[in-house]
């Protein structure tokens, strides 16, 4: 896969080289392979700036250095992230942010799970360097991609849809407190992490049970659990 994302990214240049300068950033854990992205994304791409990440520290850290707009390439396996959990609260923290999920997972309950939420695409790992360029300008171009095996699939999940855009309506420290209800923590270690009082945590968890329309803290896990496909822990490249 690295081998083939580093190839033959010159002979595209042309063909992709000429768009509006964009500022790309690829995080994932694995050396090679974000080296590799970097590399032909660099090549395809001329006007684009491209950095790299290997963690969601890093990524806040750039994101918060310069918060305009730009393209994300996530990858669900990287250390600190929690599955569609990160990427909810991601979008919710830099809206301006175009975020692709990046996934060694490539089973359909994944993909539309991040489609769901708001993403605008959705990268396997084992895809093609062809296809993986294909995608990358397409959503540099604003538009939606996921790969051609999804588009064929029929049918939706409607109450999946209805609780994506419900969880959509959460804000920033929202999703951070509805992740750690997911964790098991109590109110007063909630309150101690994020350094607020209980009382402050007990808004959150009222407001986002008024959101996701449940009632009770045990609902709200279980909601945002049928989303949040767990299997790509542990995955490797």
């Amino acid at each position: 896969m690295t081998n083939d994302l580093a190839s033959s990214a010159t002979d595209d240049t042309q063909h992709y080289g000429h768009m509006t300068a964009h500022r790309i950033v690829v995080v994932d854990d694995h050396p090679l392979y974000r080296e590799a992205l970097h590399g032909t994304l660099s090549d395809c791409f001329a006007d684009a700036v491209v950095v790299e990440a290997a963690t969601v520290q890093e990524l806040s850290e750039l994101l918060g250095e310069k918060p305009s707009p730009c393209v994300v390439l996530f990858s669900l396996s990287s250390p600190g992230a929690q599955g569609v959990s990160s990427l909810m609260q991601l979008r919710a923290q830099y809206p301006n942010v175009r975020l692709v999920a990046v996934s060694p997972q490539e089973d359909q309950a994944t993909m539309r799970s991040c489609l769901e939420i708001g993403v605008v695409g959705f990268i396997p790992k084992s895809l093609p360097a062809e296809q993986i360029r294909e995608a990358v300008k397409q959503v540099l171009q604003g538009e939606i991609w996921s790969p051609p095996e999804l588009e064929a699939l029929q049918g939706h999940d409607e109450d999946i849809e209805q609780l994506a855009t419900r969880l959509a309506k959460l804000t920033p420290q929202q999703v951070r407190v509805l992740n750690m209800l997911s964790e098991g923590l109590l109110n007063k270690q909630i309150a101690y992490q994020l350094g607020v009082s209980e009382a402050t945590v007990k808004a959150h968890v009222s407001a986002i049970l008024q959101k996701l329309e449940v009632d009770s803290r045990t609902q709200a896990v279980i909601a945002v659990n049928k989303l949040d496909n767990r299997d790509w822990r542990g995955a490797t490249l």
